[in-house]
């Protein structure tokens, strides 16, 4: 299982994805162009110390990205999907997809994502900020999965 972030805006969101993910011992993908200038010291204001242990993989752009799947599931995280998360079954190799932050994912990664799901929230909420929302989908993956890093308790 692996996080993906298309065309991610904000530094800081990223930065707290990277930490989410190194915690877990899960690959963040990473699809350009970012809304920042992206370098290990944007990343690290937000990821502390974390980002040193993160799994990196950048991607030039969309096809790139798409070129490393190999077979596994694209899961689009949106507020726009029809499935909650959950009555949603992850497999062990999926790939979690979060849209931009600003404009979301647009039609062509909608259309080329083998699943779509959403987070449900109270009435009268649009959505959750991307790195938490990130958090929880990564979360409910690996607790389904059972592919929760074994570590110190």
């Amino acid at each position: 299982m692996r996080i993906a972030l298309y065309q991610p805006d904000m530094a800081g969101n990223v930065g707290a994805v990277l930490r989410t993910t190194a915690c877990f011992c899960v690959q963040c993908d990473i699809i350009e162009p970012c809304g920042f200038p992206f370098s290990e010291r944007a990343l690290r204001r937000a990821g502390m110390d974390y980002v040193a242990h993160a799994k990196i993989q950048r991607h030039t752009d969309w096809s790139a990205f798409l070129e490393t799947l190999n077979g596994a599931r694209l899961v689009l995280m949106s507020s726009k999907a029809s499935t909650a998360l959950p009555a949603f079954a992850f497999r062990p190799d999926d790939v979690i997809l979060m849209g931009s932050e600003s404009t979301g994912a647009p039609p062509e990664v909608h259309a080329r994502a083998d699943a779509r799901v959403y987070i449900p929230m109270g009435a009268g909420f649009r959505s959750l900020n991307i790195s938490v929302s990130a958090g929880i989908a990564l979360a409910e993956g690996l607790r389904q999965t059972q592919q929760f890093p074994e570590g110190a308790v």
